[in-house]
């Protein structure tokens, strides 16, 4: 994937990107929720027993007459949708971290590319921020997309807050 800047924009693949509407560059790692992931899927497991273990209960009376077919069907439904959560979670707990760059701007956006060298994406935060400051700046390299899901990983700060309420996220 190119990314370039020229004429004042920030290109990353075909996004572009305004360098006055640059709010922050900077590298970090991108890290799997497995804490998460192990959780959720946890509670799944637990809500879905719960459910056909609730299912089951009328589904038992037709059963004991000889009739198992819906209380098979129950518990067919139950171990897959367990499956589809076990998978879920796997795909989480074997997803690597990332070394990124990444591109925030005063709105809700954020570009965000790789490379195998970390040092050459921390070279790239120097020469865009340099871009920032001189709009006649000129570049292209070759970097790396990343697709990644954010529900599976840690993407941006994390700020703990204790106590009081309506915070507005601005230091007094």
């Amino acid at each position: 994937m190119e990314l370039r800047i020229s004429k004042r924009l920030l290109w990353i693949g075909t996004a572009a990107y305004p360098l006055h509407n640059i709010a922050r560059v900077y590298t970090f790692t991108l890290h799997p929720r497995r804490k998460e992931a192990v959780m959720r899927f946890l509670r799944r497991s637990g809500l879905i027993l719960a459910v056909a273990m609730l299912v089951t209960l009328p589904a038992m009376l037709p059963a004991a007459f000889g009739d198992s077919t819906f209380l098979a069907l129950i518990w067919f439904a139950a171990v897959g949708l367990w499956i589809f959560c076990l998978v879920d979670m796997i795909i989480v707990l074997s997803a690597t971290s990332h070394y990124v760059l990444a591109v925030e701007t005063n709105g809700a956006s954020t570009g965000v590319v790789t490379s195998r060298h970390p040092h050459y994406l921390n070279q790239l935060v120097g020469q865009i921020s340099h871009a920032i400051d001189h709009p006649d700046t000129e570049l292209q390299v070759t970097v790396e997309s990343i697709s990644f899901s954010p529900s599976h990983y840690y993407f941006g700060d994390n700020v703990n807050m204790y106590g009081g309420s309506g915070n507005v996220g601005m230091a007094a």
